[in-house]
């Protein structure tokens, strides 16, 4: 097998000597040329996930399905370890919170895995899917209404659109009444961004809300997951609903702003359905990155290398799907052979409604706004540092400012105008949500802008409400 050779294959910050950092800057400003000079040690080769934390990166797509689809000798429980058993992982390890064990069906295996799967596939199959795109509409409606009618005719699409969007949907699909969804996307959007003691505040707000759908039960994801003939106990219901926000909330706003930015940069061929765009990202940008820990039941061989049994194997999705070796016959590969959504027993069991928010919102995007351009070229658009996602750092858009928001058009719910005047074009008729969480749309007398208290999802019901 072909080893790594010297200094040109190597990526600046990765001395020959030292394991590959899959973390930090010079990574986040190269990640393809990291993953091509770990293809020179074959199909997986070691690197630092972390500082101090090895695993073995899979960088191969044969090598990644034939992992994925062998879960006899390939097992995804953490807590068989070793490094973390034997207490060579840092306790403030930002692998932990990736890597560490929790109670779902993300982390078990066998039966445990297979009841656990059935209860979250079989709850998210009671899902409309016109349902998924109304949510998604309403949800894009509102947040483009909040800064589109900015007068310098400009945003980062990021911040203010991709992100927010997928915590609105999941908060509806939750059934989360306002103030339990502030507190969900508040302890979600902590947890990814190292925000101290988000564990608990999402913890305790998802145990209120299973609390209330035992006395209030509604038609909502939560009281189908609780209500499932598997009969869950309350603690596992939370750790499903953890997994569900987890694995869609994050890689969901990394497809929507790739995809967008794909769609309106320079090299995109016009006349391409925003589906293309979608599946591009999926196979060339994978939203999760690096991820899928497992543990081999016993010593294994990968091309010339030996993985001691219970050392951590990680999917690197986005070096998979790149692998050069699919070029020959990627185009006769059916479009959905990529491993965006990973594949086997732990393939994504939400794939098909996450495509489908992400088409949804870019549709939405280009809908309401269909002067929106890129701010700078594509291929200059910035990525995070991180290892665990493949996403934009900000994707700045022009546009032509619009003093008066979109309404919804005939789903019958509220419109973006309520409580503006119509008759005024002037940009103070809409007074877009600051960074602070205040919005505000001015009266017919007086144009001065209403406070609104509370988070994100607070705002977004009361505007649904027309209040």
């Amino acid at each position: 097998m072909q080893q790594p050779t010297e200094s040109s294959h190597i990526p600046p910050g990765c001395p020959a000597h030292e394991n590959v950092r899959l973390y930090g800057s010079a990574f986040g400003a190269d990640p393809d040329g990291h993953y091509a000079h770990l293809r020179a040690a074959g199909p997986s080769a070691p690197v630092d996930i972390a500082p101090d934390v090895e695993v073995e990166l899979v960088t191969s797509y044969d090598a990644a399905l034939y992992i994925l689809q062998n879960p006899a000798s390939f097992v995804r429980d953490s807590r068989r370890w070793n490094a973390l058993n034997e207490g060579r992982v840092p306790a403030d390890s930002p692998a932990l919170p990736m890597m560490g064990y929790r109670p779902n069906a993300l982390f078990s295996d066998g039966a445990a895995h297979a009841r656990l799967r059935q209860v979250v596939t079989e709850s998210l199959a009671t899902v409309d899917e016109r349902q998924i795109v109304r949510l998604t509409q309403q949800s894009a409606d509102y947040l483009i209404g909040r800064f589109s009618a900015d007068p310098s005719g400009q945003a980062e699409l990021m911040a203010s659109y991709a992100q927010p969007l997928p915590l609105l949907v999941f908060s509806q699909l939750f059934g989360c009444p306002p103030e339990l969804g502030d507190r969900v996307i508040a302890g979600i959007s902590g947890i990814f961004e190292g925000t101290p003691g988000a564990d608990e505040v999402l913890g305790g707000a998802l145990a209120e809300l299973i609390a209330l759908k035992h006395r209030s039960p509604g038609q909502d994801l939560t009281t189908r997951l609780m209500q499932h003939p598997a009969q869950l106990s309350d603690e596992e219901v939370l750790h499903q609903l953890v997994t569900l926000l987890s694995g869609g909330t994050a890689p969901l706003a990394a497809t929507i702003g790739t995809s967008s930015a794909l769609y309106l940069g320079e090299e995109w061929q016009a006349g391409l359905p925003v589906e293309s765009a979608v599946s591009h990202t999926l196979w060339n940008y994978a939203p999760i990155a690096n991820y899928a820990a497992h543990y081999p039941t016993h010593d294994v061989e990968l091309g010339n290398r030996v993985i001691r049994a219970n050392d951590p194997v990680l999917i690197s999705f986005a070096a998979a799907n790149t692998d050069p070796k699919l070029n020959v016959h990627r185009e006769q590969l059916s479009a959905k052979a990529h491993l965006g959504f990973g594949a086997g027993p732990h393939g994504c069991p939400a794939k098909d409604p996450a495509f489908m928010i992400a088409v949804t919102a870019v549709e939405s995007l280009l809908k309401r706004l269909p002067d929106v351009e890129l701010r700078q070229p594509f291929a200059t658009l910035a990525w995070v540092p991180s290892p665990w996602s493949r996403s934009l750092v900000t994707l700045p858009v022009r546009f032509t400012s619009r003093a008066v928001p979109y309404a919804l058009g005939d789903s019958g719910q509220a419109s973006a105008l309520s409580g503006v005047n119509p008759a005024s074009t002037s940009a103070e008729a809409y007074i877009p949500a600051t960074q602070g969480g205040q919005a505000g749309a001015g009266s017919a007398s007086s144009r001065q802008p209403q406070q609104r208290k509370g988070g994100l999802f607070s705002r977004f019901v009361a505007w649904t409400r027309g209040e």
